[in-house]
């Protein structure tokens, strides 16, 4: 018998476009003799909107984006639709952060990727970075700032940052990814104009210091024992990993695998995978490291929802391990079943 998938895509995010282009993806590589597809599309407003897939492939991500006059709630398409598992493909807030999946534990209803908890800290860089200190992973260092507290005085925080972090540095809304928000800077000037830009999509600012190091990725997936992909490595052409280097120019390459030693690799996959169980990951996490002209490892970030774009870094890491793009989605469906049954276990009554 075949699965019968939902797929939640778009969503109410800064990232709703990079979400359009996964489901196009994921859409397209489906085995359908193997899975039902029910397509939900979430607009930018926030409203949920159900629609049939009629052509094969599907060429343009506008044939993604379902218009209805038809008034429904979340709730009702969950409920009233035939599911066996749904399939999240959303990126940043309203979606990856653990907000989507509260609502399918509340429903009780099996899904692809991270539970609540997971999803949660690994969205959010300040917290995630807490809980890999405790974890003895080491990070460059950091600092972060609210919104108030820069309308109150923006040239505390730009003090602040000159004196603890130094030049150059990274500012990055907390709560976001594909790059979005993020600027280098390279003075005070620079520093100002960042820090404006990340509050626009966050509240909450974190600041990194700015290392001279390779940028090495790893796939993780799994429940209770994970497994690493090959080692993968962006190269930038320019200054970093910025959203068009990564989605629009192509301004970057790919190293799949990269060079490093045997020895480095093991230590990689060691602290991929003590990253993804200090925040309990389950299904999958992209894991980004710095790796410094010293041979000093540093965790960046984990990534609970990596991009499934045709050029995203996680299916390309999988598919040199051996893993294509299909069997990766049969796998992580696999997986989002098996955390289910395990949940059903739990005692909910005293």
């Amino acid at each position: 018998m075949k699965t019968n998938m939902c797929l939640l895509y778009g969503g109410k995010s800064a990232e709703h476009h990079v979400s359009l282009r996964t489901a196009l993806s994921v859409i397209n590589h489906l085995d359908t003799s193997k899975f039902t597809v029910t397509p939900v599309y979430i607009t930018e407003e926030g409203r949920w909107v159900k629609g049939e897939l009629n052509e094969a492939p599907i060429k343009n991500v506008e044939k993604l984006q379902f218009n209805s006059t038809e008034e429904t709630t979340a709730v009702d398409i969950l409920t009233k639709t035939e599911i066996d598992i749904v399939f999240p493909l959303l990126h940043g807030p309203n979606g990856e952060d653990g907000t989507i999946q509260g609502l399918l534990e509340v429903l009780n209803i099996p899904y692809v990727g991270n539970g609540v908890l997971a999803s949660a800290a690994g969205m959010d860089k300040i917290v995630m970075k807490s809980i890999f200190k405790d974890a003895g992973l080491e990070q460059v260092e950091y600092t972060w700032f609210t919104r108030r507290s820069f309308k109150e005085n923006p040239e505390n925080p730009c003090d602040s940052v000159e004196k603890t972090i130094g030049f150059p540095c990274f500012v990055k809304p907390a709560n976001l990814g594909s790059s979005v928000g993020i600027n280098k800077c390279n003075d005070k000037t620079e520093l100002l104009e960042a820090f404006k830009e990340a509050f626009q999509y966050d509240r909450r600012v974190i600041v990194e210091e700015g290392v001279v190091a390779r940028e090495i990725e790893v796939g993780v997936i799994g429940n209770e024992e994970p497994l690493c992909s090959v080692v993968g490595e962006i190269v930038p052409k320019k200054d970093f990993y910025d959203y068009k280097a990564k989605y629009e120019n192509g301004d970057t390459e790919l190293m799949i695998p990269t060079t490093i030693s045997e020895d480095l690799y093991q230590i990689v996959e060691r602290q991929a995978i003590e990253a993804y169980k200090s925040l309990d990951c389950s299904g999958l996490v992209r894991a980004d490291f710095f790796l410094t002209a010293e041979g000093k490892l540093l965790i960046n970030e984990v990534n609970t929802m990596p991009g499934f774009t045709p050029v995203s870094m996680f299916p390309l890491l999988w598919k040199e391990t051996g893993l294509d793009y299909p069997s990766l989605i049969e796998k992580l469906v696999e997986l989002g079943l098996e955390r289910y049954k395990d949940k059903q276990e739990t005692k909910y009554s005293f």
